[in-house]
Protein backbone atom coordinates (compact mmCIF):
# COMPACT_ATOMS: atom_id res chain seq x y z
CA UNK A 1 0.00 0.00 0.00
CA UNK A 2 1.47 3.59 -0.90
CA UNK A 3 1.21 6.54 1.65
CA UNK A 4 -2.23 7.50 -0.69
CA UNK A 5 -5.36 6.30 0.79
CA UNK A 6 -7.95 6.03 -2.04
CA UNK A 7 -10.50 9.12 -1.77
CA UNK A 8 -9.21 11.64 0.34
CA UNK A 9 -10.38 13.60 2.07
CA UNK A 10 -12.32 10.09 4.04
CA UNK A 11 -14.64 12.05 5.62
CA UNK A 12 -15.80 15.56 4.68
CA UNK A 13 -16.68 18.24 6.98
CA UNK A 14 -15.51 16.66 9.95
CA UNK A 15 -12.01 18.15 11.78
CA UNK A 16 -10.44 16.59 14.68
CA UNK A 17 -10.96 13.20 13.09
CA UNK A 18 -10.57 9.58 15.34
CA UNK A 19 -10.77 6.46 13.53
CA UNK A 20 -10.50 3.15 15.70
CA UNK A 21 -10.00 -0.44 13.73
CA UNK A 22 -12.01 -2.90 15.48
CA UNK A 23 -13.04 -7.02 14.28
CA UNK A 24 -12.47 -5.51 10.76
CA UNK A 25 -14.24 -2.44 10.70
CA UNK A 26 -13.18 1.45 10.96
CA UNK A 27 -14.96 3.22 13.19
CA UNK A 28 -14.98 6.96 12.95
CA UNK A 29 -15.78 10.23 15.05
CA UNK A 30 -15.24 13.55 14.74
CA UNK A 31 -16.37 17.39 15.49
CA UNK A 32 -19.67 18.07 13.77
CA UNK A 33 -19.07 21.13 12.12
CA UNK A 34 -22.57 22.37 14.15
CA UNK A 35 -20.52 21.15 17.22
CA UNK A 36 -24.13 19.88 19.05
CA UNK A 37 -23.46 16.43 18.84
CA UNK A 38 -21.15 12.95 19.06
CA UNK A 39 -21.93 11.47 15.61
CA UNK A 40 -19.93 7.85 14.54
CA UNK A 41 -19.83 6.03 11.05
CA UNK A 42 -18.62 2.64 10.65
CA UNK A 43 -17.07 1.03 7.33
CA UNK A 44 -14.50 -1.79 6.29
CA UNK A 45 -12.40 0.71 4.06
CA UNK A 46 -11.12 4.00 5.05
CA UNK A 47 -12.60 5.27 1.39
CA UNK A 48 -15.93 4.16 2.24
CA UNK A 49 -16.32 6.05 5.68
CA UNK A 50 -17.48 9.38 3.42
CA UNK A 51 -20.61 7.41 1.94
CA UNK A 52 -21.55 5.41 5.25
CA UNK A 53 -24.54 6.70 7.32
CA UNK A 54 -23.55 9.00 10.58
CA UNK A 55 -25.70 8.40 13.67
CA UNK A 56 -25.75 10.64 16.35
CA UNK A 57 -25.36 8.97 19.55
CA UNK A 58 -25.29 11.97 21.77
CA UNK A 59 -26.73 15.01 21.61
CA UNK A 60 -25.89 18.31 23.48
CA UNK A 61 -27.96 19.29 26.67
CA UNK A 62 -30.31 22.34 26.55
CA UNK A 63 -28.88 24.11 29.55
CA UNK A 64 -25.23 23.22 31.83
CA UNK A 65 -21.95 22.06 30.99
CA UNK A 66 -22.82 20.38 28.04
CA UNK A 67 -24.66 22.58 26.27
CA UNK A 68 -22.75 24.30 23.65
CA UNK A 69 -19.30 23.72 21.32
CA UNK A 70 -19.11 19.78 21.43
CA UNK A 71 -15.58 19.36 20.48
CA UNK A 72 -13.28 16.82 19.46
CA UNK A 73 -14.80 13.46 20.15
CA UNK A 74 -12.70 10.17 20.12
CA UNK A 75 -13.90 6.40 20.50
CA UNK A 76 -12.01 3.94 22.44
CA UNK A 77 -12.61 0.31 23.19
CA UNK A 78 -11.54 -0.90 27.08
CA UNK A 79 -11.92 -3.41 28.69
CA UNK A 80 -15.02 -4.69 26.42
CA UNK A 81 -17.05 -1.62 26.59
CA UNK A 82 -16.83 1.19 24.43
CA UNK A 83 -16.03 5.07 25.81
CA UNK A 84 -16.28 8.49 23.93
CA UNK A 85 -14.12 11.65 25.34
CA UNK A 86 -15.06 14.81 24.29
CA UNK A 87 -15.26 18.73 25.33
CA UNK A 88 -18.16 20.76 25.84
CA UNK A 89 -18.24 24.29 27.35
CA UNK A 90 -21.50 26.17 29.18
CA UNK A 91 -21.55 29.12 27.05
CA UNK A 92 -20.19 30.37 23.16
CA UNK A 93 -17.26 31.34 25.14
CA UNK A 94 -15.25 31.59 27.99
CA UNK A 95 -14.59 34.67 30.29
CA UNK A 96 -10.88 33.45 31.71
CA UNK A 97 -8.10 35.93 30.03
CA UNK A 98 -4.30 33.77 30.71
CA UNK A 99 -1.39 35.86 30.52
CA UNK A 100 -0.65 37.30 27.65
CA UNK A 101 -3.30 35.09 25.62
CA UNK A 102 -6.70 36.34 24.19
CA UNK A 103 -10.47 35.27 25.47
CA UNK A 104 -10.45 31.44 26.46
CA UNK A 105 -12.79 28.65 26.18
CA UNK A 106 -14.85 27.09 29.15
CA UNK A 107 -14.45 23.82 28.24
CA UNK A 108 -14.08 20.57 30.11
CA UNK A 109 -13.79 16.74 29.03
CA UNK A 110 -16.84 14.38 29.77
CA UNK A 111 -16.98 10.35 29.05
CA UNK A 112 -19.64 8.66 27.27
CA UNK A 113 -19.92 4.33 28.32
CA UNK A 114 -21.37 1.81 25.96
CA UNK A 115 -21.55 -1.76 26.77
CA UNK A 116 -23.24 -2.96 23.65
CA UNK A 117 -21.79 -5.07 21.20
CA UNK A 118 -22.43 -2.57 18.64
CA UNK A 119 -21.55 1.63 19.81
CA UNK A 120 -24.27 2.35 16.98
CA UNK A 121 -27.01 1.21 17.98
CA UNK A 122 -26.43 0.79 21.79
CA UNK A 123 -27.33 2.85 24.52
CA UNK A 124 -24.70 5.53 25.41
CA UNK A 125 -24.48 6.72 29.08
CA UNK A 126 -22.94 9.87 30.28
CA UNK A 127 -20.30 9.25 32.98
CA UNK A 128 -19.79 12.81 33.52
CA UNK A 129 -17.10 15.10 34.03
CA UNK A 130 -13.01 13.77 34.40
CA UNK A 131 -11.64 15.36 37.42
CA UNK A 132 -8.81 15.97 35.91
CA UNK A 133 -7.40 17.70 39.76
CA UNK A 134 -8.28 21.71 38.44
CA UNK A 135 -11.02 23.67 37.04
CA UNK A 136 -9.70 25.51 34.27
CA UNK A 137 -10.20 24.97 30.00
CA UNK A 138 -9.50 21.51 29.19
CA UNK A 139 -10.12 19.46 26.31
CA UNK A 140 -8.86 17.03 23.65
CA UNK A 141 -8.73 13.82 25.39
CA UNK A 142 -7.10 10.77 24.34
CA UNK A 143 -6.38 7.38 26.06
CA UNK A 144 -4.17 4.25 25.89
CA UNK A 145 -3.52 1.27 27.43
CA UNK A 146 -0.31 -0.09 27.63
CA UNK A 147 0.87 -2.90 29.61
CA UNK A 148 -2.40 -3.47 31.10
CA UNK A 149 -2.28 0.59 32.17
CA UNK A 150 -4.89 2.72 31.18
CA UNK A 151 -3.54 6.31 30.64
CA UNK A 152 -5.38 9.94 30.02
CA UNK A 153 -3.52 12.26 28.22
CA UNK A 154 -5.39 15.57 27.20
CA UNK A 155 -5.10 19.49 27.32
CA UNK A 156 -6.04 21.98 29.64
CA UNK A 157 -4.77 25.48 30.82
CA UNK A 158 -3.17 26.10 33.48
CA UNK A 159 -3.15 30.20 35.11
CA UNK A 160 0.58 30.57 36.32
CA UNK A 161 1.42 28.95 32.48
CA UNK A 162 1.21 32.02 29.90
CA UNK A 163 -0.61 30.28 26.65
CA UNK A 164 -4.07 28.55 26.05
CA UNK A 165 -3.57 24.91 26.73
CA UNK A 166 -0.52 22.62 27.60
CA UNK A 167 -0.39 18.84 27.47
CA UNK A 168 -0.96 16.69 30.93
CA UNK A 169 -0.86 12.85 31.19
CA UNK A 170 -2.25 10.61 34.10
CA UNK A 171 -3.24 6.99 35.07
CA UNK A 172 -6.62 5.70 35.43
CA UNK A 173 -8.66 4.06 37.95
CA UNK A 174 -11.60 3.41 35.49
CA UNK A 175 -12.16 5.04 31.80
CA UNK A 176 -13.64 8.39 33.88
CA UNK A 177 -11.62 9.21 37.06
CA UNK A 178 -7.86 9.67 37.34
CA UNK A 179 -5.82 7.38 39.88
CA UNK A 180 -2.95 9.63 39.91
CA UNK A 181 -2.33 13.36 39.75
CA UNK A 182 -2.03 15.25 36.18
CA UNK A 183 1.68 15.32 35.04
CA UNK A 184 2.59 18.53 33.03
CA UNK A 185 4.61 16.90 29.57
CA UNK A 186 4.48 19.84 27.24
CA UNK A 187 3.71 23.73 26.83
CA UNK A 188 3.89 26.28 24.19
CA UNK A 189 7.65 27.07 23.94
CA UNK A 190 8.69 27.29 20.56
CA UNK A 191 8.45 29.65 17.48
CA UNK A 192 5.90 27.14 15.93
CA UNK A 193 3.96 26.30 18.55
CA UNK A 194 2.97 30.29 19.60
CA UNK A 195 1.75 31.62 15.87
CA UNK A 196 -1.70 33.22 16.69
CA UNK A 197 -2.13 31.10 19.90
CA UNK A 198 -0.16 29.28 22.60
CA UNK A 199 -1.42 25.75 22.34
CA UNK A 200 -0.71 22.10 22.74
CA UNK A 201 -3.89 20.49 21.70
CA UNK A 202 -5.17 17.67 20.06
CA UNK A 203 -2.63 14.66 22.06
CA UNK A 204 -2.45 10.85 20.14
CA UNK A 205 -0.40 8.03 20.77
CA UNK A 206 1.03 5.34 19.35
CA UNK A 207 2.87 2.54 20.94
CA UNK A 208 5.39 0.80 18.27
CA UNK A 209 9.09 -0.90 18.07
CA UNK A 210 10.01 -0.29 21.67
CA UNK A 211 8.64 2.99 22.03
CA UNK A 212 5.57 5.45 22.81
CA UNK A 213 5.34 8.07 20.25
CA UNK A 214 3.11 10.91 20.76
CA UNK A 215 1.90 13.59 18.64
CA UNK A 216 -0.06 17.00 19.65
CA UNK A 217 -0.71 19.76 17.46
CA UNK A 218 0.06 23.30 17.86
CA UNK A 219 -0.51 27.36 16.63
CA UNK A 220 -3.66 28.82 15.86
CA UNK A 221 -5.85 26.88 13.06
CA UNK A 222 -5.00 28.13 10.14
CA UNK A 223 -2.20 27.92 7.68
CA UNK A 224 0.32 28.04 10.87
CA UNK A 225 -1.47 24.87 12.45
CA UNK A 226 0.93 22.19 12.21
CA UNK A 227 2.19 18.24 14.14
CA UNK A 228 4.83 18.22 16.98
CA UNK A 229 5.95 15.10 18.27
CA UNK A 230 7.14 13.59 22.24
CA UNK A 231 8.85 10.29 22.21
CA UNK A 232 9.76 8.11 25.33
CA UNK A 233 10.96 4.44 25.39
CA UNK A 234 7.64 1.90 26.04
CA UNK A 235 9.45 0.46 29.33
CA UNK A 236 10.01 4.27 31.05
CA UNK A 237 7.56 5.42 33.54
CA UNK A 238 5.22 7.34 31.34
CA UNK A 239 4.55 9.71 34.16
CA UNK A 240 8.07 11.23 34.22
CA UNK A 241 8.69 14.50 32.43
CA UNK A 242 12.12 12.98 32.11
CA UNK A 243 10.90 10.00 30.04
CA UNK A 244 9.90 12.13 27.20
CA UNK A 245 12.18 14.12 24.37
CA UNK A 246 10.29 16.54 22.31
CA UNK A 247 11.14 17.56 19.25
CA UNK A 248 12.17 21.42 18.44
CA UNK A 249 10.32 21.55 15.27
CA UNK A 250 7.19 20.79 13.91
CA UNK A 251 7.05 17.13 12.32
CA UNK A 252 4.09 17.60 9.79
CA UNK A 253 2.85 21.00 8.70
CA UNK A 254 1.31 22.82 5.65
CA UNK A 255 2.15 22.14 1.85
CA UNK A 256 1.15 24.13 -0.54
CA UNK A 257 2.27 22.29 -3.60
CA UNK A 258 -0.18 19.57 -1.97
CA UNK A 259 -2.74 22.29 -1.68
CA UNK A 260 -3.44 21.24 1.70
CA UNK A 261 -3.10 23.66 4.99
CA UNK A 262 -3.01 23.09 8.66
CA UNK A 263 -3.12 20.10 9.16
CA UNK A 264 -3.03 18.37 12.80
CA UNK A 265 -5.32 17.05 15.49
CA UNK A 266 -4.41 13.69 14.32
CA UNK A 267 -5.22 10.20 15.48
CA UNK A 268 -3.43 6.66 14.08
CA UNK A 269 -5.20 3.62 13.03
CA UNK A 270 -3.84 0.58 10.93
CA UNK A 271 -4.38 -1.15 7.50
CA UNK A 272 -5.68 -4.40 7.31
CA UNK A 273 -1.98 -5.91 6.62
CA UNK A 274 -1.17 -3.73 9.77
CA UNK A 275 0.45 -0.86 8.40
CA UNK A 276 -0.01 2.28 10.51
CA UNK A 277 -2.58 4.95 8.77
CA UNK A 278 -1.95 9.03 9.86
CA UNK A 279 -5.52 10.44 10.42
CA UNK A 280 -5.54 14.11 10.64
CA UNK A 281 -7.78 17.12 9.45
CA UNK A 282 -6.72 19.85 6.68
CA UNK A 283 -7.98 22.82 5.05
CA UNK A 284 -7.66 23.52 1.00
CA UNK A 285 -7.46 26.92 1.58
CA UNK A 286 -6.19 29.80 3.71
CA UNK A 287 -8.67 32.94 2.63
CA UNK A 288 -11.42 32.36 5.80
CA UNK A 289 -14.81 33.72 4.86
CA UNK A 290 -16.11 34.77 8.44
CA UNK A 291 -15.31 33.50 11.96
CA UNK A 292 -12.79 30.27 11.38
CA UNK A 293 -14.35 28.65 14.26
CA UNK A 294 -17.42 28.46 11.58
CA UNK A 295 -15.68 27.34 8.69
CA UNK A 296 -16.48 23.86 7.93
CA UNK A 297 -13.90 22.92 5.81
CA UNK A 298 -11.55 21.09 7.88
CA UNK A 299 -11.85 17.48 6.39
CA UNK A 300 -10.23 14.17 7.91
CA UNK A 301 -7.34 12.85 5.66
CA UNK A 302 -5.45 9.44 5.80
CA UNK A 303 -2.74 8.18 5.10
CA UNK A 304 0.06 4.70 5.33
CA UNK A 305 2.73 6.10 8.06
CA UNK A 306 5.88 4.80 6.77
CA UNK A 307 9.16 3.81 9.08
CA UNK A 308 12.80 4.23 8.41
CA UNK A 309 15.43 1.00 9.47
CA UNK A 310 15.57 2.33 13.18
CA UNK A 311 11.96 2.39 13.74
CA UNK A 312 10.88 6.75 13.00
CA UNK A 313 8.30 7.86 11.67
CA UNK A 314 8.93 8.91 8.26
CA UNK A 315 6.23 11.94 8.46
CA UNK A 316 6.30 13.24 5.08
CA UNK A 317 3.50 16.08 4.18
CA UNK A 318 0.03 16.26 3.34
CA UNK A 319 -1.19 14.48 0.11
CA UNK A 320 -3.63 15.91 -2.36
CA UNK A 321 -6.75 15.37 -2.78
CA UNK A 322 -8.81 12.65 -4.37
CA UNK A 323 -12.10 13.38 -4.21
CA UNK A 324 -13.85 16.95 -4.85
CA UNK A 325 -14.56 19.04 -1.42
CA UNK A 326 -16.34 22.28 -0.96
CA UNK A 327 -14.54 25.96 -1.73
CA UNK A 328 -14.11 28.61 0.76
CA UNK A 329 -17.07 30.35 -0.38
CA UNK A 330 -19.26 27.51 0.79
CA UNK A 331 -20.29 27.50 4.36
CA UNK A 332 -22.12 25.22 6.22
CA UNK A 333 -26.02 24.24 5.83
CA UNK A 334 -28.78 25.63 8.66
CA UNK A 335 -28.98 21.58 9.25
CA UNK A 336 -25.52 21.55 9.64
CA UNK A 337 -25.49 18.55 7.68
CA UNK A 338 -23.29 19.51 4.77
CA UNK A 339 -22.53 22.88 2.84
CA UNK A 340 -24.19 25.10 0.04
CA UNK A 341 -22.77 27.83 -2.13
CA UNK A 342 -22.95 31.73 -0.95
CA UNK A 343 -25.15 33.45 -2.87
Amino acid sequence: MTDQVASNPIVLQRADPHVLRHDGQYYFTGSHPAYDRVVLRRAERLEDLQAADEVTIWTRHETGPQSHLIWAPEIHRVDGAWYVYYAAAPNDHGTVDAPGANETFNHRVFVLECTADDPLTGEWVDRGQVDTGWESFALDATSFVHDGQQYLVWAQQDLSIRGHSNLYVARMANAWTLASDAVLLTRPEYDWEIKGFWVNEGPSVLVRDGRVFLTYSGAATGIDYAMGLLTADADADLLDPASWTKSVEPVFVSDPAAGQYGPGHNSFTQTPEGETVLVYHARTYTEIVGDPLWDPNRHARAQVLPFDTDGNPVWGTPVADTRPVPTSTEVLAPDGLGSVALA
